[in-house]
């Protein structure tokens, strides 16, 4: 899935809407510390009362929310393992197709029962599952609006699951109206807390307007955090890569090809390249084209950036050193500064300095007398705390 395909079934996730159609809802309810299900509760979504509905819609909305590789995964379901009753992939399917809501709440229930196994959550915990269907117009011009009668759409069916954790109440003074007089409130029922889910997953993944049943958008409850117990065990997922783990891998080629040392302008004229890269993805017709960094990709953007001795065979012996796969794929956006952080981050032992990748140019390290210092080209004043710095001459002391 791209991110237009997630915000534009996001978006759907409201009351008053014909292009997203919720029928059932299956709650569970498990004590903290447990691994039995403490209670359970289906019903169809439409008979809730409204507000229990709008509560419910926010959370889903919750739970889709964050950027691809950072809260969001599309993780590839592994092959099943022999002897293997509990498959999730099959569950989810034989769920999702099934007439019988008493079949699709076994299901459910045998996904939520994975869940809490070999996890012991330190608070009570309420999983959430639906299953609806999913319409998105054939006309573009329609994607906005809602669908006219006759109107053709793709139509996809979906489970979507929410985890949530539950908190006390705490104790507060209120006054009571009837009585006329102030006392504490006595309120002691868990309140779940839908409006921070910690995990949850969608399936299936839309491809090209089409149900891709090969794989599940799981989605972390932190960014960058994905449970990685949680995919291999519940979802019977194969293994991911975050943002943050391509940008690592990123890192650790480049040094293996162009050393440890850098200059400023070879940096600055790498990440020039990954942001036109990215640019060209953002405004790019194609709404499936994701640039990505192979070994041939690398090695023009190092020699392009003025890197030194860069040949095809160096950038393959790195890739094999790194990640042991030589066709092993970076995204480009993974690897782009302002795609995990606003800032380049430039440590010294005296200070530590922020600067935007694009302002990295301005940047050298240079010996002065004998010492090391960093140079900064500004274009005006810098202010320290208010105070405009004086202008000094450099000189041999």
């Amino acid at each position: 899935m791209n991110k237009k395909d997630i915000a534009d079934i996001r978006k759907q996730f409201k009351v008053d809407t014909d292009l997203l159609m919720i029928t059932d809802i299956y709650n569970v309810y498990v004590r903290q510390e447990s691994d039995e299900i403490y209670h359970e509760e289906s019903q169809a979504f439409g008979l809730m009362e409204l507000e229990q509905q709008e509560l419910f819609l926010a959370n889903f909305k919750k739970v889709l929310g964050g950027k691809l590789a950072m809260k969001l995964f599309e993780v590839r379901f592994a092959e099943v393992k022999e002897g293997q009753t509990d498959n999730t992939q099959q569950l989810l399917y034989a769920g999702l197709h099934t007439k019988e809501v008493d079949d699709w709440k076994e299901s459910m229930q045998l996904i939520a029962q994975k869940m809490v196994k070999d996890t012991q959550y330190e608070k009570d915990l309420v999983i959430t599952f639906i299953r609806g269907k999913y319409y998105k117009p054939t006309k573009k011009n329609l994607e906005e609006l809602e669908m006219a009668e006759g109107d053709e759409a793709y139509t996809t069916p979906f489970i979507l699951c929410s985890m949530n954790h539950t908190e006390l109440p705490k104790s507060s003074l209120v006054f009571d109206f009837i009585e006329r007089e102030f006392k504490s409130s006595e309120m002691t029922d868990p309140v779940v807390k839908l409006a921070s889910p910690i995990g949850g997953f969608l399936f299936p993944c839309f491809t090209d307007n089409a149900a891709d049943v090969n794989h599940i958008l799981y989605a972390a409850g932190k960014a960058n955090k994905p449970d990685y117990q949680f995919i291999e065990n519940v979802l019977d997922g194969e293994e991911i890569m975050t943002a943050e783990d391509d940008k690592a891998v990123f890192e650790e080629i480049v040094k293996h090809v162009v050393g440890d040392e850098v200059n400023t302008k070879m940096l600055a004229n790498v990440y020039d390249e990954l942001n036109r890269m990215t640019t060209v993805e953002d405004e790019g017709e194609d709404e499936d084209y994701v640039p990505t960094l192979d070994t041939k990709e690398l090695e023009r953007v190092l020699k392009l950036s003025g890197a030194e001795d860069v040949d095809t065979e160096k950038v393959q012996q790195a890739f094999q050193s790194v990640v042991e796969d030589e066709s092993y794929e970076l995204k480009a956006s993974h690897v782009v500064p302002s795609y995990t952080s606003k800032s380049i981050k430039i440590s010294t032992k005296v200070a530590n300095i922020s600067i935007s990748p694009q302002d990295l140019k301005y940047v050298k390290q240079v010996n002065y007398n004998g010492k090391r210092c960093l140079l900064i080209e500004v274009e005006e004043d810098t202010m320290i705390e208010g105070f405009t710095l004086m202008e000094e001459e450099l000189f041999e002391s």
